[in-house]
């Protein structure tokens, strides 16, 4: 149950009414209202509504939340129990307001007649269309309970993935922060001092390093502002760049062969498309139909376009695995794997195998690109530093001899 805010009318004396009531949706909030003999005006769970609760930090929906709701709900299915009592206990037991507030409409909306899978998808910021596609599915064959299942195990696949992946890329965010942390001390608050030193002396001549170092540490202190506001500028429009498709294109073919992370990116894209496939496959869902969606959860661009020319393909009656064949955009034993599947026709096996192998590659890569990336950020945090302080020091060890210092 729910606590929702109401403002309602009182149709005999016309004043507003504001107070709370408990109720599993909005709809059921209003029902309740008018049988007090009220009239609704403005109904709003407590704590601000979905959207509100959404957009606090605390409140996010997380991978986490969804795993556990699609393994309760798989089990109080294969129990026996009516799908709409197994979403309220599934309701009571969720500790996410946010997500309370929306299966509380998803109960509403399967009250009114509607399927779950209709239900879960006017809510696509919580449910992606692979979540939507696969509990259709299960509505169909009558196997929403080992659908859910299913969901489950690749949520929690997927979330191991990337939480690995992101791990991997802590380190070298860490040491570019100490970068940048230690050459703007430098150049706010070491040079300037530097600076007024050598004006004192008579016939210096600074090296060129020294000379661009203060001449930028000048303009930083003087001008922060234009740092500060090309810095803004900078990231809004490379923000908006990067939602654009051309924006999207760059970045995803950056990440598929950039030096070193492109293997690693590539192995979790052949993951996740293996992982999505084999759950769409054993769930009933039509291939073509498997190749859309499985393009749309892998989150690249040039992958999905494979896809799309293979689901071409596939619809002329070419087999998948040579529709992907020979494509730069897929690594070569997938194809392979695909083959083996559709000649032993066991293509659901094939993909949790190929999904396994590239998981345990994804781990082997993260090792590999942590050993490469530690050295070599800690050669350019040495370089850098070296930079900073030879301008500094420099101009010292050219005055030793001179007769300026005797």
């Amino acid at each position: 149950m729910l606590t929702y805010k109401y403002t309602a009318r009182d149709p005999k004396t016309g004043q507003k009414v504001q107070a709370e009531v408990q109720a599993d949706s909005e709809q059921a909030a209003s029902k309740l209202i008018r049988q007090e003999g009220y009239t609704p005006i403005d109904i709003r769970a407590k704590g601000g509504g979905a959207g509100g609760l959404l957009s606090r930090f605390t409140d996010r929906i997380k991978t986490k939340d969804k795993v556990i709701f699609s393994r309760q709900l798989s089990t109080l299915i294969n129990a026996g129990l009516p799908l709409i009592q197994g979403l309220r206990n599934v309701a009571g037991q969720t500790a996410n307001k946010a997500f309370k507030v929306v299966i509380g409409k998803v109960i509403s909306d399967v009250e009114g007649g509607a399927t779950l899978s209709v239900a879960l998808g006017k809510h696509p910021d919580v449910f992606n269309e692979v979540y939507i596609n696969l509990v259709a599915a299960g509505e169909t064959s009558g196997t929403l309970d080992a659908v859910l299942e299913r969901l489950a195990n690749q949520q929690e696949k997927d979330a191991e993935i990337l939480s690995k992946v992101r791990g991997a890329m802590i380190y070298p965010f860490i040491v570019l922060l100490v970068m940048v942390g230690v050459v703007g001390f430098m150049v706010v608050k070491v040079l300037p001092q530097v600076e007024e030193i050598y004006k004192g002396l008579p016939n210096v001549s600074l090296p060129l390093i020294t000379r661009i170092m203060l001449a930028f540490s000048r303009f930083t202190v003087q001008y922060w502002w234009v740092f500060l506001l090309l810095v803004g500028i900078t990231g809004m429009f490379t923000s908006r760049w990067l939602r654009t498709l051309g924006g999207k294109r760059v970045v995803d073919r950056v990440k598929m062969h950039s030096w070193p992370f492109g293997p690693l990116f590539m192995k979790m894209y052949m993951a996740r498309f293996a992982r999505t496939g084999m759950t769409l496959v054993a769930s009933g869902v039509p291939l073509i139909k498997t190749l859309e969606i499985t393009g749309k959860a892998i989150n690249n661009v040039h992958i999905a376009d494979s896809l799309t020319k293979a689901a071409e393909k596939v619809k002329g009656g070419k087999a998948l695995s040579d529709s992907i064949e020979n494509d730069p955009n897929f690594l070569s034993l997938v194809p392979n794997m695909l083959r083996i599947g559709e000649q032993s026709g066991a293509m659901e096996k094939m993909l949790e195998k190929t999904a396994d192998y590239y998981e345990r590659e994804v781990d082997n890569q993260i090792k590999t690109v942590s050993t490469i990336i530690e050295p070599v950020m800690m050669i350019i945090l040495g370089v850098v530093a070296f930079i900073v302080v030879a301008a500094v020091l420099l101009p010292i060890y050219s005055l030793v001899g001179k007769d300026v210092i005797r």
